[in-house]
């Protein structure tokens, strides 16, 4: 949701790409143009979407890959910026790192929170949110798209002082 959110704030949307089994649009933000990309493989195999985009669109360095995930360790909603660290169980990171060969790209992590009865967090997590934490989720998102945009235009040390300090 929330690259779709970032593609349409800049006049596009997010269009099939088979070569790289993802959607895919192309925008300018700042001077920049810069390749919104969505997965359309499973999650624990988003890194086959991110090989496929990679011959299209190099990348130079790991301060080029941002890569948009949820995150059970925030509350909902909450929008936390940083560069590289583990995997955490998150199959997706899993095989991102495994495909990229390294684990220091740039990661907007959007807060799901975390179940409250003990149960399968896979379950947890392909169940739609409770209607309380939708709006949450909702407003998170939207700062995620801003995330893409402040990394973008100011880098990633202002986006980190900007979403980092709530």
């Amino acid at each position: 949701m929330a690259v779709s959110e970032a593609a349409s704030r800049h006049g596009e949307h997010l269009v099939p790409n088979t070569r790289s089994k993802a959607l895919l649009a192309e925008v300018k933000i700042g001077s920049e143009i810069v390749a919104l990309a969505f997965p359309q493989t499973y999650v624990n195999n988003s890194g086959q979407a991110l090989r496929g985009l990679t011959k299209k669109y190099p990348i130079a360095s790991p301060e080029d890959l941002l890569v948009i995930h949820d995150e059970l360790d925030l509350p909902p909603g909450v929008v936390r910026v940083k560069k590289g660290g583990g995997v955490a169980g998150h199959n997706g990171l899993k095989s991102i790192v495994a495909l990229y060969g390294s684990s220091d790209f740039v990661r907007i992590r959007i807060g799901i929170g975390r179940p409250i009865a003990s149960g399968a967090i896979v379950d947890y997590v392909l169940a739609a949110p409770p209607p309380k934490e939708r709006e949450m989720l909702a407003l998170g998102v939207g700062q995620a798209a801003d995330a893409v945009e402040e990394i973008i235009v100011n880098g990633l040390e202002a986006a980190m002082n900007r979403f980092n300090v709530r």
